[in-house]
């Protein structure tokens, strides 16, 4: 028989069992999407222009037009694209360093992208941004942000406007499985769920941070969990498939915007490249990436669907490549030829024009 001690134990370990899933109940993902002809055509045509964009934007890396870091998004484009089908007029969009896919997700030309890579004054932040830091209000894209972690507080802020200013507004705020472990998170996580903050946490668990796996870094490897002591809760998506994560981000947003507070979704995708472009990512074996590839590519199972359930022929599917190369190649020849900012621009964009002055 267990000893008063240790009975009071096992009660105490119950009852905090309990309290934690009363806190945040584990919520199933929805079933798939149902993708008519158009949708499919419109995820194929989206995700395909971020998987050549980014092929293109490695290359001139390799040639010496874009400097600094360089994260590529290949392997991930269901997560930003399926969650933007989900979204609507005035949502707002932030994210880490890994942005590229964001950018052109939220409608962001692929020139002024490639021209801010390559460090143009044609560029979405003139040329003097970079790989992780662009932005465009009117697109309601709040930035790649190159501190790991702090969109996190800043997308949470974002949400905190859209309470205070009484819109339906939904901050769809980005990070990965590395900055899911910094302070910040918690901090953030505590606040949106206090004041019931419209912001949906995504989770992109590409499985390495940096060059080290999860289990190797993290205690609790489902991220969809982590918000269980502040009352959030959280869905497991597959993050490789664009309908599973439509279906998740229509759930989200919905619950976001019936005042229902924040909610976590963790989307289990794969980066096939390195963390950025000088990480030779040794640390897995090539079998691994090409099991992902072959099995479970975002681009492929919509490709798949457009011949065998919509009808499409194999050369209708090549056009809709054919398009987006067009698109690609002139964003690169643009950037390329654009010209570089003026020595002028260090002056400008450093302070707000329109900050009220203080009163003496």
């Amino acid at each position: 028989m267990a000893s008063p001690k240790e009975s009071k134990q096992a009660a105490a370990a119950a009852n905090g069992a309990g309290h934690s899933a009363a806190l945040a109940p584990r919520l199933d993902a929805p079933a798939p999407a149902e993708f008519s002809k158009d949708e499919d055509v419109r995820a194929y045509r989206d995700m395909l222009l971020i998987r050549r964009f980014e092929e293109k934007a490695g290359q001139l890396y390799g040639m010496g037009f874009i400097g600094g870091f360089c994260h590529l998004y290949i392997g991930q484009e269901a997560v930003v694209v399926g969650m933007q089908m989900s979204m609507k007029e005035g949502d707002q969009v932030i994210t880490g360093y890994r942005d590229h896919g964001h950018m052109l997700a939220t409608g962001m030309e692929a020139r002024g992208v490639m021209a801010e890579l390559t460090g143009r004054r044609g560029g979405y932040s003139k040329g003097k941004g970079g790989s992780m830091h662009m932005f465009s209000k009117e697109k309601n894209f709040f930035g790649g942000h190159g501190i790991v972690g702090a969109q996190v507080s800043l997308g949470t802020g974002l949400a905190f406007a859209n309470r205070y200013n009484g819109t339906d507004s939904v901050s769809i705020t980005y990070f990965g499985d590395g900055a899911a472990n910094q302070g910040q998170v918690y901090e953030s996580f505590n606040m949106a769920s206090l004041w019931k903050l419209p912001v949906i946490y995504i989770i992109e668990n590409n499985r390495y941070a940096m060059g080290t796996s999860v289990n190797r870094a993290s205690a609790e490897t489902d991220f969809s969990q982590r918000g269980v002591s502040f009352k959030i809760p959280g869905i497991k998506v597959d993050g490789m498939d664009v309908r599973a994560v439509k279906a998740a981000g229509d759930f989200a947003v919905n619950h976001c915007r019936s005042g229902e507070g924040p909610i976590i979704l963790e989307m289990m995708t794969y980066r096939y490249r390195g963390h950025s472009m000088s990480d030779p990512a040794k640390y897995r074996s090539r079998d691994e990436v090409q099991k992902m590839r072959s099995e479970s590519d975002p681009i492929e199972q919509v490709k798949r669907r457009l011949i065998e359930t919509h009808g499409l022929s194999e050369d209708d599917v090549k056009a809709f490549d054919k398009d987006v190369r067009d698109i690609v190649a002139d964003s690169a020849d643009f950037a390329q030829n654009d010209q570089e900012p003026d020595v002028s621009e260090l002056w400008t964009d450093i302070y707000a024009d329109d900050v009220p002055q203080a009163a003496e």
